[in-house]
């Protein structure tokens, strides 16, 4: 098993107001990666449905660098109607991420919680929030 010491949130950058489906996903990262398949390990669609399209045990292709040790998360949007960066996550993803990464601390309690932008040499505003709510919350948590 690998050991994973992060849990790195993505956007898809899509604008709030187009959907952006697990297929259409699947299709870009194809396109994108040579038919290796989505590059996250989770995404969220607006409903909240939640989708494994990588097992964990598999190193991502969602953070250059940070493959590895990490955890790829991915939610529908990041984007307002005229594609500027918003938090456009919807109370379903809110609440399907929380228990998404609940999950996941449990299994990796060591993991640090940061968004794609907080990595080292990244230049865009993925996931379009601030994780440290996320990271607020699990240090309120006792193990």
């Amino acid at each position: 098993m690998r050991k994973i010491n992060l849990i790195v949130i993505h956007c898809s950058a899509t604008r709030c107001n187009q959907r952006y489906s697990i297929d259409s996903l699947r299709d870009d990262h194809n396109a994108r990666f040579h038919n290796k398949g989505i590059g996250y390990h989770y995404y969220i669609e607006r409903d909240g449905q939640l989708h494994k399209p990588r097992d964990e045990s598999e190193v991502g292709m969602h953070a250059l660098h940070y493959n590895a040790h990490s955890i790829g998360i991915c939610y529908e949007g990041g984007l307002d109607e005229k594609g500027r960066s918003c938090d456009t996550r919807t109370p379903a993803q809110r609440a399907t991420m929380l228990t998404l990464l609940r999950s996941l601390k449990s299994t990796y309690p060591d993991a640090e919680i940061k968004g794609h932008c907080e990595l080292e040499g990244v230049h865009k505003d993925c996931p379009c929030f601030n994780c440290q709510e996320y990271r607020d919350y699990f240090a309120n948590i006792k193990p």
